[in-house]
């Protein structure tokens, strides 16, 4: 059994890895590889740089989350479902870095922050109930999903490396959804899906600039 200090040296390298610049590695090739870089002008650059920090942060909170639960988790299944789910979501925070960098921009200097918090409200949820830590990755990947389409909706219509990665991050974002469901997630109703969209507007309209 690993032991408290075995699970927070474990944690605290996974925090250094999503919040230091280029220290994770993605398990494959981003999609954007596959594109021409798009010929933006300085207006277009700042925006889609902007979106790309939104899903870079998004992607730091995601970490943060399952990285909490996990913690937390009672059912070692649960845990397991948990920490593959981290670390297919490194894939997108390591696409997201790589993309911003070659917008000529950086990620959000918010993030430490984000994370602290996504970890506490994972690491929560997982100690009321497994049903309920599962039930927030389901409603948590189900707002990411949308801010993926919006964004991909309103990228340069040049910007094909950006949308390849967002296209890719949406196919497994909605995958993850559908397994904390059927791992027996619960569904959260209307009204606390809608605290949460205001939740996340704080996120977005800071990171966008931040």
């Amino acid at each position: 059994m690993i032991s408290f200090l075995d699970k927070a040296v474990l944690q605290f390298d996974r925090a250094l890895q999503t919040l230091v610049p280029h220290a994770a590695r993605a398990s494959r090739p981003s999609p954007a590889t596959s594109f021409e870089e798009g010929l933006l002008d300085q207006s277009e650059r700042k925006h889609a740089s902007g979106l790309m920090r939104i899903n870079h942060t998004g992607e730091v909170c995601a970490q943060a989350l399952y990285a909490g639960q996990a913690t937390t988790a009672k059912l070692a299944t649960v845990r397991e479902e948990m920490e593959h789910a981290a670390d297919e979501e490194i894939d997108h925070l390591v696409w997201c870095e790589q993309r911003l960098y070659e917008l000529g921009s950086r990620p959000s200097l918010l993030n430490p922050l984000f994370y602290g918090a996504s970890f506490f409200i994972g690491a929560g949820a997982g100690l009321i109930s497994d049903k309920l830590s599962l039930g927030f990755v389901a409603a948590t990947e189900d707002q990411v999903c949308v801010h993926l389409e919006k964004h991909m909706a309103t990228l340069p219509i040049q910007d094909e490396k950006s949308k390849a990665v967002l296209a890719q991050m949406h196919t497994d974002e909605a995958k993850h959804k559908a397994m904390a469901l059927a791992a027996g997630g619960y569904e959260f109703p209307k009204p606390i899906m809608a605290i949460m969209t205001q939740v996340s507007k704080i996120m977005t309209t800071t990171t966008y600039r931040i």
